[in-house]
């Protein structure tokens, strides 16, 4: 509704009931097999309109029960006063105008109503209804039900009760009336049934005439249907058999004297709830896939650990005690992917357990080191995770080992995680001893080094740059990637 808030006098909430009418009167113009133009006043001020003797044309919606009037689009058009009389009457009135003109051609004549749109008690706007004439033919029994249904449809748009008020609007998914229509009256009995209604309802096991059954004969809940008529709401509903699924939604036809019948679309939904079903489980298999690859790497995890135990050589207990390190890391994606599903993850949740676990594997009493984390991560492909995670695990280790050897009095590690645009950036800096003499030479880098640089230019072609620590001691790595 941004062409009304531009060109009109009318309030929010005005806007937001024609933008609840704009989402669902495709119904009245299938139901009337007309085309719906909406017309509102245009304020006063506006640049090449100093009064408001024109309208603009705010929406615009085709039948798709018969052939349109327009093959152009009419939205955002000014007309004169002069033009649309009969749009001009509904709205001085606040009644329906009807009438016939001519349009386009003096030999096309078309029949035209003027419906006002009541909101609070005011017009706000005019759906002009229009038409083809057809002399000579007569009106079918579907054609008559469908115009039955229309004329108490609009006379609920004159009286501001039509959108329904505490409806939620749904969206491409709703029923047509192309799609299967029932029409029932106020006591509940089905007084017409549309052929497409006949042949969903067949499909989930009726076959007799739904003409003269109660709505609940049909499968309807009681409960909803008395919900209905008492409260004057609508209400969706499903009929299922087998692996078909009738979509029901139930409108109350409303006037003065109440609820004086139901109009129900119907709409065949097998298919969409059969993809539902599918993904649904396509999740579970790939939860339980993630689920059951964690399981297998922290079994692996326990054999190293258990190997580590009982290995003499304080270097091999080390090497085989960094390697269940590494696999908790890559164990710890598949942990969070088993629980969010999918096959993406937010590597802000992966690395607060990385940090704990390096904490949990490092800090000794001669060694009293202790963790910051800032930042938070952005989600992530499963590769790219646990590339990133066995990474950050060595930078953890080396920060610890290297920055804060035995007996230095321990200290920070900080761990920061920053994005820009589409870059990922990860750093982890100590306030320890600094780079040993000679680092960056190719013979200097240690096996956590040798893995980061493996994995930084061979799966994420990103990169790794460690560096003394500026404004201090210490040591600074970064890692910088791009997702």
């Amino acid at each position: 509704m941004d062409l009304g808030r531009r060109h009109t006098s009318l309030t929010e909430s005005d806007h937001e009931h024609l933008r609840k009418l704009v989402a669902t009167w495709s119904l009245l113009a299938d139901l009337s097999f007309s085309d719906l133009l909406l017309f509102a006043p245009v304020a006063s001020g506006h640049a090449g309109s100093p009064d408001t003797d024109r309208y603009v044309v705010l929406a615009q919606v085709r039948p798709t029960t018969s052939q349109t009037l327009y093959l152009d689009d009419q939205v955002g058009r000014f007309v004169a006063v002069a033009d649309r009389p009969l749009v001009a009457q509904a709205i001085k009135r606040g009644e329906i105008a009807e009438d016939e003109i001519s349009l386009a051609a003096p030999e096309t004549r078309v029949r035209v109503q003027a419906i006002p749109v009541s909101h609070e008690g005011r017009t706000i706007a005019v759906i002009s209804s229009e038409s083809p004439r057809y002399d000579g033919r007569e009106t079918g029994d579907l054609e008559y039900n469908y115009l039955e249904v229309y004329d108490s449809l609009i006379q609920m748009v004159s009286e501001g009760s039509f959108p329904y008020r505490y409806e939620q609007m749904g969206g491409e998914n709703l029923p047509r009336v192309g799609d299967g229509a029932l029409v029932v009256d106020s006591n509940g009995f089905v007084t017409f049934s549309s052929p497409n209604a006949i042949s969903a309802l067949h499909r989930v096991g009726f076959h007799g005439n739904a003409k003269g059954r109660l709505l609940e004969d049909l499968g309807v809940s009681r409960d909803a249907i008395t919900t209905a008529l008492r409260l004057k709401v609508p209400f969706e509903t499903e009929l299922e058999r087998g692996t078909v699924t009738i979509y029901m939604r139930v409108l109350p036809l409303i006037d003065e004297t109440g609820v004086i019948g139901l109009f129900v679309l119907m709409r065949d939904v097998s298919d969409l709830r059969s993809r539902e079903r599918l993904l649904v489980s396509m999740d579970a298999t790939i939860r339980e896939i993630h689920h059951r690859v964690k399981n297998n790497l922290q079994t692996v995890s326990s054999l190293l650990r258990l190997q580590s135990r009982r290995v003499q050589a304080s270097e091999s207990r080390e090497a085989l005690e960094e390697a269940v390190r590494r696999v908790r890391s890559i164990a710890l994606v598949h942990e969070m992917l088993a629980q969010s599903g999918g096959d993406e993850v937010n590597f802000g949740e992966v690395m607060r357990p990385i940090v704990r676990l390096a904490e949990e594997a490092l800090v000794t009493p001669d060694r009293p080191v202790t963790f910051s984390m800032l930042g938070t991560g952005p989600v992530l492909p499963t590769a790219t995770a646990s590339s990133l995670a066995v990474m950050l695990n060595e930078l953890l280790q080396n920060a610890v080992e290297h920055g804060y050897p035995p007996g230095s009095g321990g200290g920070l590690v900080a761990v920061e995680m920053f994005v820009m645009g589409r870059t990922l950036s990860v750093s982890v800096r100590d306030h320890g001893v600094g780079l040993p003499e000679g680092f960056g030479d190719g013979d200097s880098d240690g096996l956590g080094l040798t893995i980061i640089k493996t994995l930084m230019t061979g799966d994420l072609g990103g990169t790794v740059d460690v560096h003394p620590a500026q404004n201090g001691p210490g040591t600074e790595a970064v890692l910088s990637v791009s997702f």
